[in-house]
């Protein structure tokens, strides 16, 4: 390694290592002295020396630093805390932004080869005919047999107005396929699915909060006709958080000008909190918030704001109980900190971390049973209800999704619907006519599709669950005909999860309106 990128190297772990120990700029206060600092970084750079010259195999500087020492350091401190190479920092980046160049289809594996899972709508591989079960063999003639999917994406993406050739394998065609693409930018709104879910009843998906949150929530309800709207499934299931300012804007449409949404306080700064600003303009009628164990950090914000001010009846799973505040520091070679600085508390005041100090941190993130509660930290809503902190949101009625019998897991582990699909299309176009619904005749296809596919299905079995087995063929054949987008909105229709919410709407409408008593009380004295 030449000494110029050596020294550069080093820097960063100085850097790091001054962050992390609450030194680096005029703000922080010591916790450790810069003599300390300086021996540690003397040894980590004599420990690196012996492993470069000594190891039996050629040592990478980058591996070692970004996928070693520096990780490997702030995995002492918090399950939070991250470290970004550039390649990752452009990642997040496009993540908070919503957008980035490339063809514009979700990929991934699909019996041992990157598949498309599905083109997004109006990207270039919608348009130029890309589907569903496409096997991609090659990108820009370079096989991608033994590929990953990241490094299948990687192929894909590039400069905006770029040109890629992108080959595929697809199920009733003998030959190969090959679509001449050129790169550009794709979208990804966070809000994917806004419908009516009954009558008067509204249904909206946010999969997660970027810079556009806001803004296309407030688009999507004057499509739907917001005067229209006589209650909100608002859905925050699998939504893993992102920007702090878009969660508080959703907050602000529905609470009382003035009223607390989150605070957050750390050992280097002051306490912050964020209030509604504008009020909710009349806004009254009641909400479900639907949530499950991998509903994290700014989805619990909303739901835990809303639920404090008893705006909300919550529904579901307990959340993952993330209540770390994150921040950004910039360094050098393009590559970012996200560094715990601070904890955010919801309205009544309680903090929703889970406790990460027992266990590893594998068992932090994938323990299923998140529900878990702080007794030390007991809360109570604005109309008295209790809640605790230390395990992320408590649903205020628990939902478990009903358990998929062993038919049901075959099929869908085999991948039947989606195969079936992709060969009932085959060389046809990709359409279908409006109203579209699976007929006695398209059940028979996908039985006998079974049977050649040495599926083992009784005839007994197969009645038992037509029903469910022509919900999930109209599912796929929507994502192939209509786009996944369609599909996504007829799935509303079949999910039981949004049925109870929409049972619940009473509950959060009693809620409401408690809430509105005792707000015209405290105005009244």
């Amino acid at each position: 390694m030449r000494f110029s990128r050596r020294v550069a190297m080093y820097a960063l772990i100085l850097a790091v290592s001054s962050l992390v120990g609450g030194w680096f700029g005029p703000t922080l206060t010591a916790a450790s002295s810069g003599e300390e600092v300086d021996q540690s970084v003397r040894t980590f750079t004599k420990v690196f020396d012996l492993v470069e010259a000594n190891f039996a195999d050629p040592v990478s500087s980058e591996k070692a630093f970004y996928d070693g020492a520096i990780p490997g350091m702030l995995r002492t401190l918090d399950p939070h805390s991250n470290f970004f190479d550039p390649k990752e920092m452009q990642l997040f980046r496009e993540g908070q932004r919503g957008q980035y160049f490339g063809v514009g289809m979700l990929v991934g594996l699909r019996n041992g080869r990157v598949t498309v899972m599905h083109p997004f709508l109006g990207s270039p591989a919608k348009k130029a005919g890309l589907r569903p079960a496409d096997a991609i063999i090659a990108v820009n003639g370079k096989n991608t047999e033994r590929m990953g999917t990241s490094e299948v994406v990687d192929l894909l993406k590039g400069p905006r107005g770029t040109p890629v050739k992108v080959t595929v394998k697809r199920e009733g065609v003998e030959n190969p396929i090959t679509f001449d693409l050129v790169r550009d930018e794709v979208v990804r709104p966070s809000v994917p699915v806004a419908a009516w879910a009954r009558r008067g009843v509204a249904y909206i998906k946010i999969e997660q909060f970027n810079e556009n949150t806001s803004k296309e929530f407030e688009a999507e309800l004057k499509r739907l006709g917001e005067d229209q709207v006589e209650g909100l499934i608002l859905d925050l299931r699998d939504n893993g958080g992102g920007i702090l300012q878009e969660a508080v804007a959703i907050c602000e449409r529905y609470l009382e000008k003035g009223q607390s949404i989150v605070s957050q306080r750390g050992r280097i700064q002051a306490e912050r909190s964020y209030v509604g600003r504008r009020g909710n303009n009349g806004r009254r009628y009641p909400i479900v918030v639907m949530v499950n164990r991998y509903s994290a950090s700014a989805s619990e914000i909303v739901a835990g704001a809303l639920q404090d001010h008893d705006r909300a009846w919550v529904l579901g799973d307990n959340t993952f109980g993330k209540g770390l505040v994150q921040a950004p520091y910039p360094l050098s070679h393009d590559c970012q900190l996200l560094l715990v600085v601070a904890r955010f508390y919801t309205p009544s005041g309680r903090l929703i971390q889970r406790d990460y100090s027992k266990g590893t941190f594998f068992d932090y993130y994938y323990k299923k049973d998140t529900a878990t509660r702080n007794t030390r930290d007991q809360r109570t809503t604005d109309t008295g209800r209790t809640v605790y902190g230390g395990g992320g949101i408590a649903p205020d009625e628990k939902y478990t999704p009903p358990a998929l019998d062993p038919f049901q897991i075959q099929l869908l582990g085999r991948y039947a619907f989606f195969y079936f699909t992709a060969r009932y299309f085959g060389p046809r176009e990709a359409t279908l006519p409006k109203g579209w619904e699976p007929d006695d005749r398209i059940l028979a296809e996908f039985r006998a599709y079974l049977k050649e596919k040495q599926i083992p299905v009784s005839d007994e079995e197969f009645d038992k669950h037509r029903q469910w087995i022509a919900q999930q063929l109209k599912l796929e054949m929507y994502t192939m005909g209509y786009g996944k987008e369609e599909s996504d909105r007829v799935a509303v229709l079949y999910d039981p999860e949004v049925d109870k919410a929409i049972e619940s709407l009473p509950k959060g409408k009693a809620l409401l309106e408690r809430a509105q008593k005792m707000v015209a009380q405290k105005h009244a004295r």
